[in-house]
């Protein structure tokens, strides 16, 4: 079991017909927490009911809230998400909300300071108040796992370089990976070659790109590891990668084998999608199941 310390965005989903509690790190943090690791979640909500609820949710998943702040002059996160016909999400974030406003404490340097990996994305950088905090925080942090979560206009490239150079393991999509590796000044064309620019270029050694459905490849101390995916009936897309990346930070932390990890942190992504909602509630014997179905 690891300590670990998720620190951003938590909100409600608002979709069409009805609502989800989510937030990346939020959904890293959930997923963790089901495979018995010691999670801390950093973040805020606003007063009243919407923000009560995430934090009785929290307590309910095991998830330490010693450090989720309550603001009473911002409201609770709000994401209206529209999904396409293939499942494939879209979202309207609101802002300013109160995880926009994460306070710097005693409290939260003492958890970060004390855990063995810091969960963060850059969504919660669009905001000066919640990014000092981060970069604050940032420097107490033994291993630094940054998770690129990138919805327009709530990103610059100065902050994506400084997250990036600052942090041991990276998390793309292959859209994102592209799109920074261009930033970047990469002139390849493959995902490979862009991976390994952006790995020489931060000096980070552990990188890991998802592709949709066909899986995802894991840079590991300088050897790729792939997995091709899962055919499944996709859902919704909602915190599937969020899943993908907690069950995946959980199986390097346990030190197991690099293609073990990606090919169990696949399948995880894989059941979510196939759910409805970020944080469906999934088993060993459902995944065993999945992945060896005879």
């Amino acid at each position: 079991m690891s300590k670990i310390v998720c620190f951003g965005e938590v909100l409600w989903d608002v979709f069409p017909t009805h609502k989800k509690i989510g937030g990346a790190p939020l959904n890293v943090a959930s997923r963790l927490q089901s495979f018995n690791h010691d999670v801390t979640m950093v973040s805020a909500i606003g007063k009243g009911k919407s923000g009560a609820d995430i934090m009785q949710y929290l307590k309910e998943q095991g998830v330490n809230t010693s450090c989720v702040q309550v603001h009473y002059e911002y409201k609770t996160g709000k994401v209206k998400v529209m999904l396409n016909a293939q499942g494939s999400a879209s979202y309207d974030i609101k802002y300013p909300r109160a995880w926009d406003k994460i306070r710097l404490t005693e409290v939260n340097k003492k958890a970060v300071k004390g855990s063995d990996a810091f969960v963060f994305g850059s969504l919660v950088a669009r905001d000066d108040n919640s990014r000092n905090t981060l970069y604050e925080l940032i420097e107490l942090a033994k291993y630094k796992i940054f998770d690129l979560n990138l919805r327009p206009p709530y990103y610059t490239k100065e902050v994506l370089f400084y997250l990036m150079d600052k942090a041991n393991f990276i998390k793309f999509n292959d859209e994102e990976l592209y799109e920074v590796s261009e930033y970047m000044g990469s002139k390849y064309k493959s995902l490979e070659q862009n991976l390994m620019f952006i790995s020489e270029k931060t000096n980070t050694k552990h990188i890991c790109v998802t592709k949709g459905s066909h899986g995802a490849v894991l840079l590991y101390d300088g050897k790729l590891y792939y997995n091709s995916g899962f055919l499944i009936k996709v859902i919704d897309t909602v915190g599937a990668g969020d899943s993908f990346l907690g069950t995946l930070i959980s199986q390097l932390l346990n030190k197991v084998n690099p293609q073990e990890a990606i090919d169990f942190a696949c399948a995880v992504g894989a059941l979510v999608a196939q759910s409805e909602g970020a944080n469906p509630e999934i088993s060993s014997s459902d995944i065993d199941a999945f992945i060896n179905p005879y």
